[in-house]
This record gives structure tokens, sequence and C-alpha cells, in this order.
């Protein structure tokens, strides 16, 4: 693991600088006179909260993906629509199931203790992503800070349109990471982030009862029965009985990857992958070789959270992250 996290460290301060389109403005020591203790306040932060929720750190990661996608990592996903007049983000179809977000309100309440004032609800979301992934068993990651938080909502029509859609194949998951600025092995291991939590029903419904649509082909035919039986057609608790992404729910490690290869992925983007000769290869090798997928991930990861953030001059320092100032 030690090694894991210098490859990490290494590879990702390397990428920072040859990251293209965002990212300006952002430092690693941007804390270092104003608030010195913020990474140790979030870490401390989401063990103490994850030690009564071991899947907190799946719902962050996920949480900060959802944030990024949508006009950049601004924080947006934390306001709250109940505080205003119109659907929101959050009310967005596509996040359904998204969860805790109350925990970045609760770790900003502790920085805010300490350096009021100082750190954004964005950057608290990302650094506890990043704390989610290495508390799972996954690499450490230098993330560069300085993002601002959103000043204006986004509707839930824009995040409708900018976040993933459930049939995602690779032609689609390999646009929406370029746009990232990521290369073909960084947007499967990004895509790798699934290696942690679970898929809710009504996400695969179509894959498992639609045979026009071929979803299913690749499938280990045991596995499929599995998920016909965990998910019925015509189940009324299709919107929340889950499946799990793969064994290892709860540890970030490459068992996402095996499944892939053995025809047990979950979502149609988790099986295809394993059989596109664009991503084949990678598959492959982060199913064989674990520190290739920990490098990869870790640079993706820069990559994503710095694209399209607000620095600067630019948007706000919340005091309170459901809620606009």
């Amino acid at each position: 693991m030690y090694l894991r996290t210098i490859v990490a460290l290494i590879l990702v301060f390397e990428v920072w600088f040859n990251v293209e389109g965002g990212g300006v403005g952002l430092s690693y020591d941007f804390y270092e006179s104003s608030c010195p203790q913020v990474e140790d306040i979030v870490r401390t932060g989401l063990q103490s909260l994850s030690a009564t929720d071991p899947t907190s750190p799946a719902a962050m990661l996920r949480l900060m993906f959802h944030d990024c996608q949508v006009q950049g990592c601004d924080a947006s996903i934390l306001l709250d629509p109940s505080n205003l007049t119109v659907p929101l983000e959050m009310t967005s179809k596509k996040n359904y199931g998204i969860r805790k977000r109350e925990l970045i309100s609760t770790i900003k309440l502790m920085v805010e203790t300490v350096c009021p004032q100082q750190v954004s609800c964005a950057d608290i979301l990302i650094l506890a992503a990043r704390e989610a992934v290495a508390l799972s068993g996954g690499p450490l990651i230098r993330v560069p800070l300085g993002r601002r938080d959103s000043s204006t909502t986004s509707s839930y029509k824009f995040a409708d349109a900018s976040l993933p859609a459930p049939n995602l194949g690779v032609d689609g998951m390999l646009l929406m990471f370029s746009n990232k600025g990521m290369t073909t092995e960084e947007a499967v291991a990004i895509t790798g982030a699934h290696t942690l939590g679970v898929t809710h029903c009504f996400n695969i419904l179509n894959r498992l009862y639609s045979p026009e649509i071929g979803h299913t082909q690749n499938m280990e035919p045991g596995f499929e029965l599995l998920l016909r039986l965990s998910c019925p057609l015509e189940s009324s608790t299709s919107n929340t009985s889950i499946v799990l992404n793969d064994p290892t729910t709860l540890l970030f490690d490459n068992q996402y990857y095996i499944n892939a290869m053995r025809g047990r992925g979950v979502l149609r983007i988790d099986a295809e992958m394993s059989s596109d000769p664009r991503t084949a290869r990678f598959v492959e090798l982060f199913a064989v070789d674990e520190d290739e997928f920990f490098r990869a991930f870790s640079s993706a990861f820069v990559k994503l959270s710095s694209s399209g953030v607000l620095t600067g001059s630019q948007g706000v320092i919340r005091k309170s992250c459901d809620a606009l100032n």
C-alpha cells in the first residue's frame, strides 16, 4: 500500500502540470497559510462519520462525480431544493439515490470552527471523496485545492442533460471523459469507481428485459439469472431494490475489472468495456494489476476534480453548503 501511495502521488503531481483546460488557479499549498489543518479535519471527520455507516465512502465518491459532471466541481449539488423556489440540480431523476450530502455540511461546520470563511464546500467535497477512496483501501491521491462555490443554482434539466444515463455505452463514456481531458486509459480507470457501492434495480431493467437491445450479450448466464432474481420485471420495489456492483462493494480494489472480464458487469458500460477493442486492453490490465488501476485512477481523479472549476474572484465561499450566501 505504501508503494501504491507513492506511485499515485508522483503520477498525479506530474499529471497536474499537463491538465488541459481547467484547473487554473488551483494549487497544492492553497490553504498553507489560511487553513493548514483542513485536510486533517476532513480526514478525521469522514473517518468518524463512516464508522457508523461503512457505505459512506461510496456515497462521497458518487456525490463528487455527480457534482463535477454538472457545471464543474462547484458544490452546486449540495444546494437544498427546499431553500429555493425553483427545481434544482438535486431534483434531477439522474440524481436518484444520491446520499449523505449532510456529511459535507457536517464537515464544513468542523472546518468553520477552525478556519471561518476560508474553505469552500467544493474543496471539502473533493477532499472527502479523496479520503473515501483511501479509507476504502485505494490510493491516497494528492489533489490541488482552491475551488470556489457556485453563486448561482443549476437546473434539474441541465443535470439531466449532463449526467450519464444508465444505458451509457463505451462511445458515450469515452466522449464524456475526453471532454474532461482524459485519455482512454483514464476513462476506463475512472469508471472503476463502480468498485464501490451498489446499483439500483431500475437502472438495469431495460438491460435485462429488452432482449432486442442486446445488452446482455457476453453476460455470464448464471450472473444474468442472479440479476433477474434480484430485480424482477414487475417488482413494485425496483426503485429501492439494489444489487452490489461487485462482491467487495466496500473495498476500493480491482475486483470490478475481474468481474467485467468474467461477464459479470452490472451496468451496460461495466460489461461493454471488456469487449470493446478501444477499452478491453485496459480492463485486462487493471484486472491483473491493481497498482496500474490505482495509478490511472489517481490521474483521472485529478483531471475530473479540476475540470471547469471556479477560482480566484469567481464564485463564493458559502457559509452553509446547502444554501446560497
